[in-house]
């Protein structure tokens, strides 16, 4: 029985171009007939996407500022909503005032790059000013596998890697606890199995909405993402440190009484140093260390050696060494100091923000430093890579001094004095900087999968399109079907994960409606090489191509299948009528599915779950048992009524089987005598897909091959038998080429 379409119907066949065969009287037509796509069909859905695309507006962040106060409790306080950018300060009290301790943002509201339920995930991210994330939190979500799969516990575990890591690095998801090992880079965060393609989309959203932030609010963005910016390290050449400030490759600051009185003034402050005006109180010398004309000449050879091994690839030293007294109470190097702890005092900066510097602790006796260089208390600062600092670019030394005003309810004054170093840039080697994740890294990872999921549809096309040479061999056919549908289940299915699945089609429909971005596909190679061949096969060949060759589940029904004969299961045959009936409930199923997704409603999740797919292929049975029984249930099912899911319920296949209406070929070959008098292939097809006058119905073609190999074997084929007893030969009808 010929499936109707519920919202499109195909217009009529058209006359046979010149030189084809037409079809014989009673139904019987030939094979490879040319046909033309439906303009009707096509019409519909082209009229149907523009409808979508005007049903929602995109989705927008959810949070206000009393949601924001339960994320961030006292003492942080919550500021006022920034002017240019969907952003929230987060301020904490700092020396009587109140500095900016994270910038607050949802995702959503500047990178909503859709997942795979078509719609962007809500991630609430704090951004610290010098880049590093403070937190990752997610609002919402409508990942399948997170859903009603996995369960959320993962994905939150997932987004609180990032708290520490830096958005001036390219942070990679690696594959599950990769990050246990201990060989894996600081920027790569632990991936979740069964979920590599939604992870990247998180990944993806949280580091495109912050590094927008960073580049409208912190200053830095793509570039100086990833930098890689190193000291040649044969480049030297012997310098004495005055040879050394002659050139400006080391500075010194020296803040005298009369410097700090100026910038106090007007304070109430400024009168409280003590000594004449020309009286130091700091003077502090400063040093990039990682280049050997520099770092070598301070600290001789041995002792940079063995700062450069403990500094590790990518990182930079910067030595403070103070010319003053160590207990001056200015001198930000004295006492009060806290060795391996980021100076209070002191800070680098460069391009308007603070870079994190952090004492390194490194031994303190014979410092053996060069002639010349003071001999008072010091510190080396470590700058790690993922700070983004680029030593060849102007960067400065600053020294916060603080007084107090007021004795009951006392306030601190704060003036800031800097040092500013520039070295020049032919003493640095300079990468390239890295771009920042993007979709072309899972197909980079997934390249080996790629390329056997290529190598198996380059060898099924040909298998298919020559039907007189492996297929006519039903022995040889028969393992050799049995052998790709095992590939089919254990590689594209378990191990790539690229089961299709009307869950894209749900994206589909929701990103039309909201972001209208389908960038979300390209995250999940596999499966969008596997769409591209479907489709493409759709117009030649029809729906059959994907469902009885490449899809996971279809392949496990057809293992479980072969369970009914040394079980002695015997196959129930389904009236006619009930037949047909039951065959269009798949499209009552699609209808439902894609008509909820359209208005926005989360009964499109829920009707998805129809499809046993994420519970048998993408989580291996690996769920709640409501779940796992209804996935077996379907398979003990197959036992007594073959593919039953595939044929009456599966919305996946009633999609295709309504796009396939745009095949060009009816190329199963026919005989004259297929349906009268011989009905062997009707009986012998077990999806139900030859109707009593021997025509194929397309829509419900799995492409099995059965009837293929039965009338090209003489053995098998009626008409050849009968027509070998006469004497005569019968060959298959055929359009001309």
């Amino acid at each position: 029985m010929k499936a109707a379409a519920p919202f499109c119907t195909a217009a009529p066949l058209t006359r046979a171009p010149s030189g084809a065969t037409l079809p014989r009287r009673g139904g019987r037509e030939n094979a490879r007939r040319v046909r033309r796509p439906s303009s009707n069909l096509l019409a519909c859905l082209t009229f149907l996407l523009a409808l979508l695309l005007q049903i929602l507006p995109a989705q927008a962040g959810q949070l206000d500022r009393a949601a924001l106060e339960r994320y961030f409790p006292p003492p942080l306080v919550v500021g006022e909503k920034d002017a240019t950018l969907p952003i929230w300060p987060i301020l904490k009290q700092q020396a009587g005032s109140y500095e900016v301790f994270a910038y607050a943002f949802e995702s959503v509201d500047l990178a909503p790059i859709p997942g795979f339920g078509g719609t962007p995930p809500d991630l609430l991210v704090a951004l610290a000013p010098d880049g590093t994330f403070r937190d990752v939190k997610v609002i919402s979500q409508h990942e399948p596998v997170f859903l009603e799969g996995l369960g959320p516990e993962p994905l939150f575990a997932f987004v609180e890697q990032y708290a520490g890591l830096s958005a001036r690095q390219a942070i990679r998801v690696g594959r599950p606890n990769a990050r246990a090992g201990g060989a894996v880079p600081q920027t790569t965060v632990d991936g979740i199995s069964m979920a590599t393609a939604s992870t990247r989309v998180i990944n993806q959203s949280i580091l495109a909405s912050a590094l927008a932030v960073a580049r409208g609010k912190l200053g830095f963005g793509a570039t100086n993402l990833g930098l890689k910016v190193e000291a040649k390290p044969d480049l030297y050449e012997p310098l004495t440190l005055a040879d050394l400030m002659a050139r400006g490759w080391v500075k010194r600051l020296t803040v005298t009484n009369e410097a700090a009185a100026a910038a106090f003034k007007g304070t109430g402050v400024a009168d409280q140093g003590d000594g004449p005006p020309d009286a130091v109180l700091t003077d502090l010398y400063v040093a990039y260390l990682n280049a050997p004309s520099i770092g070598r000449n301070l600290l001789g050879q041995t002792r940079f050696d063995a700062l450069m091994r403990e500094l590790g690839p990518g990182n930079h030293a910067v030595m403070v060494v103070s010319a003053g007294p160590p207990d001056a109470p200015e001198n930000p190097l004295g006492e009060r100091f806290v060795f391996g702890a980021v100076p209070d005092r002191l800070a680098i900066g460069q391009g308007g923000l603070i870079v994190t510097a952090r004492d390194m602790a490194v031994e303190r006796r014979d410092a053996g430093f060069a002639e010349g260089v003071p001999e008072g208390p010091w510190t080396i600062l470590r700058i790690d890579q993922a700070a983004g600092f680029d030593p060849s670019a102007p960067w400065v030394l600053t020294e916060t001094i603080v007084r107090e005003r007021g004795q009951i309810l006392s306030e601190k004054i704060l003036r800031t004095f800097t040092a500013e170093t520039k070295l020049p840039a032919d003493l640095f080697t300079r990468v390239k900087p890295d771009e920042g994740p993007s979709w072309t890294d899972p197909w980079r990872a997934r390249a080996p999968a790629l390329g056997l999921i290529g190598l198996m549809l380059a060898v099924l096309v040909p298998i298919l399109a020559r039907q007189r040479g492996l297929v006519a061999d039903a022995r040889r056919f028969t393992i050799f079907r049995l052998g790709f549908l095992a590939l089919t289940l254990g590689f594209i299915g378990w191990f790539a994960q690229a089961q299709l699945s009307i869950v894209t089609l749900v994206g589909l429909v929701r990103a039309a409606t909201t972001t209208h971005d389908l960038a979300f596909l390209l995250y999940d190679p596999p499966s969008l090489v596997l769409w591209a061949f479907a489709l493409g096969a759709l117009v030649v060949w029809g729906r059959g191509t994907f469902c009885g060759w490449l899809c996971p589940f279809g392949a496990l029904q057809e293992f479980v299948a072969l369970l009914a004969r040394p079980l002695r299961i015997r196959q129930v045959a389904v009236p006619p009528r009930l037949d047909r009936a039951l065959r269009q409930a798949k499209y009552v199923v699609l209808a439902g599915i894609l008509g909820a997704a359209a208005v926005g409603s989360p009964l499109a999740d829920s009707f998805s779950e129809i499809e046993p797919f994420k519970t048998a292929i993408t989580l291996t049975f690996v769920r709640s048992w409501p779940f796992v029984a209804y996935a077996v249930g379907l398979l003990v099912l197959n036992l007594f009524v073959y593919k039953g899911f595939c044929r009456y319920l599966c919305p996946l296949g009633a999609s295709l089987a309504l796009l396939g209406r745009v095949r060009m070929l009816d190329w199963i070959p026919r005989r004259a005598e297929c349906g009268s008098p011989c009905q062997l292939c009707k009986v012998r097809c077990r999806y139900g897909a030859i109707e009593p006058s021997g025509r194929i119905d397309y829509p419900e073609c799995f492409q099995c091959m059965d009837c293929v190999t039965i009338i090209h074997d003489p053995g098998q084929c009626v008409p050849q038998v009968v027509a070998r007893k006469r004497g005569r030969r019968v060959v298959p009808q055929r359009a001309a080429a």
